[in-house]
């Protein structure tokens, strides 16, 4: 039977990682045009060692699973931490994980990053780039992480090619989230090695739907817990508005929510570090739970604190920003729900 509570590691793993994250996010630093933490990525990835923790030890991981990962997500959710921890040690170490290539020790250490060159919306494999000649041409837009990258895991559809960063032109575009930055890539006869075929892309993008879900609960979780300690403290009309009926119905409803994703998050993470066959649609169903809950309690967390919840000063616009960029990542709530019909065999209505 499958066991969603959170072992004694997890819980040590979480709360070291609070307590750095607690410590070393500046979300007022996030203003700057593209900024990425790259102290605090290397504090995370190289003296942690966290950004090969499904990776096993003798690729020069930690030899633990995709359920520790799933837990750091929760917390990277919980502070938006500026970090490039999706692209490479989810999207990029999926993509190389079996594969036997050098570069997913390098990955594992922290010693190089990388990211998957595909959209950050996209929920399957399209090949936009081509492999001709021993080179590769094409242009990719929205790719996440791309700018901290070293190395891009471009998809084409003769496989999967790894590309040195330096061998193609990024520019930086308006992202909704500025804690996730984003970049077009565009690849003019840039060399790139061979790691694996188009298989490797699909395993990427379902690993990412369904740890992405951790990530959403760790930024519905906090906008939870921010905002019940607010409604306790503001008052009005001489009473804290945490009494209120209404607004203990809200909190409430946004509670049972929030607990039913936790599960739903837990299940999809535990389903990838068990292999187990219902992977597709423990993802499927993350992903179409999971993102609303977070818009949700992120909406909710704005709207009760009044008007200082709509002002810049106040951080709930970072996880209202990171909540509805991550509605679109890797397919929307309404494609997965799609997906996870044709996955339980629901017929159409």
């Amino acid at each position: 039977m499958t066991d969603l509570l959170y072992t004694d590691v997890e819980e040590e793993l979480r709360s070291s990682v609070r307590s750095l994250l607690a410590d070393r996010v500046d979300l007022t630093r996030l203003e700057e045009p593209d900024f990425v933490d790259l102290k605090l990525w290397r504090t995370l990835a190289v003296d942690l060692g966290f950004a090969g923790l499904p990776v096993p030890e003798s690729s020069g991981g930690a030899g633990a699973s995709w359920r520790e990962t799933a837990v750091v997500l929760e917390e990277l959710g919980r502070s938006v931490a500026p970090v490039p921890f999706l692209g490479s040690s989810v999207l990029a170490t999926a993509a190389l994980l079996g594969t036997g290539d050098p570069l997913l020790d390098a990955l594992a250490a922290g010693s190089r990053t990388a990211t998957l060159a595909v959209p950050l919306s996209a929920s399957g494999f399209v090949p936009y780039v081509a492999f001709a000649g021993g080179t590769l041409t094409g242009t990719v837009t929205s790719v996440v992480d791309a700018a901290a990258a070293d190395v891009l895991l471009v998809p084409t559809s003769d496989g999967l090619f790894a590309v040195e960063a330096a061998d193609v032109t990024r520019t930086p575009v308006v992202s909704f989230d500025l804690t996730r930055p984003l970049s077009d890539i565009v690849l003019d006869g840039a060399p790139g090695r061979r790691v694996g075929d188009t298989s490797l892309v699909d395993r990427a993008l379902l690993v990412g739907a369904a740890l992405l879900a951790s990530e959403q609960l760790g930024v519905a979780e906090w906008c939870l817990t921010t905002t019940v300690g607010y409604v306790k403290t503001r008052r009005q009309f001489a009473r804290p508005i945490g009494s209120y009926q209404a607004v203990k119905h809200r909190l409430a409803d946004l509670w049972v929510q929030v607990t039913q994703a936790r599960a739903v998050a837990r299940y999809a993470a535990d389903c990838l570090a068990t292999d187990d066959a219902d992977l597709p649609v423990a993802a499927a169903l993350a992903q179409a739970f999971c993102s609303p809950v977070a818009v949700k309690a992120a909406e909710e967390c704005v709207q009760l604190h009044g008007g200082i919840g709509f002002t810049w000063e106040h951080p709930a616009h970072w996880y209202l920003k990171r909540a509805r960029a991550n509605a679109t990542s890797f397919g929307t709530a309404t494609q997965h729900r799609a997906r996870l019909a044709n996955l339980v065999a629901l017929p159409a209505a």
